[in-house]
């Protein structure tokens, strides 16, 4: 099975156009769930890639509006590449979407059109979880405020964490789109303090007396302080070890989410996340 086979073509791909700003980017990922956004513009008559705008970018980058600014350049692919060797680059890479770059851009394919894939049976592997998953968890207290949650997510590098409660146990999951989804960017002003002199300062040059303004405008990402449970999942989604890569691909899909906890019994042993199944396809 080729990258052609699986991709989302370029008229169905959601995209930005430059020149834009971080609004049309974020109206996108809270409408959508993705977790990046094409860029593209237009050059003699033809659609070109110029980079992908993540998610992560947009709450680390709050003073910065400009696409040109945002965009992250990650590897392309083509149509004939085989879906084993693309998953292959997304694992490596660390990327979720690749876009598919022939002179002109020519679509994108997904980490979920991979696992699509896998659910449908498209793409065979006979794989259980129990190979693919990490006993380490991302966790957090399910009464923590969302903010510190989003840092938690932020320097553990992933983009979920499960919720536990007040006996440690799992309540929930709480995810990077969940974040985004409440998210919304304020504007503000910062007071640069005595850098300007006045204008009758002895020591001031005559070319800057006078100018200049002692406050600056700022933009910010503003994360609602309530807690993590207002905001998570409850309704977890969960595999045993013994669950087939397929079936597991199927409740991803089905459900869609990019990881399920891992339970023996009720207690939970581990995560496989969607780019975990991908490395069943050329182990």
């Amino acid at each position: 099975m080729n990258v052609a086979d699986a991709m989302t073509p370029r008229e169905d791909v959601v995209t930005v156009e430059l020149p834009g700003t971080r609004e049309d980017v974020l109206e996108y990922l809270q409408e959508q769930s993705f977790s990046s956004v094409p860029v593209v513009a237009e050059e003699g008559g033809e659609v070109e890639y110029r980079g992908l705008v993540s998610r992560d970018v947009l709450i680390e980058q709050p003073d910065e509006d400009q696409l040109v600014m945002l965009m992250d350049d990650v590897p392309s692919t083509t149509a004939d590449t085989s879906l084993e060797e693309v998953a292959r680059l997304m694992f490596d890479e660390g990327e979720r979407r690749i876009p598919v770059v022939d002179g002109a851009f020519e679509g994108i394919v997904t980490v979920t059109d991979v696992v699509h894939a896998i659910a449908t049976g498209d793409q065979e592997t006979d794989d259980t979880v129990e190979g693919h998953s990490s006993g380490n968890v991302n966790t957090t207290y399910e009464g923590a405020p969302l903010p510190v949650a989003e840092r938690e997510l932020y320097y553990a590098n992933v983009p979920y964490t499960v919720a536990l409660d007040d006996d440690g146990k799992m309540s929930g999951v709480l995810t990077e789109v969940d974040i985004i989804d409440v998210a919304r960017i304020v504007e503000g002003e910062e007071e640069t303090g005595d850098n300007f002199p006045d204008q009758d300062a002895q020591w001031s040059w005559e070319g800057i007396k006078g100018v200049g303004s002692r406050y600056l405008p700022t933009r910010d990402i503003e994360i609602p302080n309530g807690s993590v449970r207002e905001f998570m999942s409850e309704d977890v989604v969960t595999v045993s070890a013994q669950t087939s890569i397929q079936d597991a691909a199927q409740k991803m899909i089905s459900n869609d989410i990019e990881q399920l906890p891992m339970v023996t019994g009720e207690q939970l042993v581990g995560v496989v996340r969607d780019v975990d199944l991908l490395e069943a396809l050329y182990e």
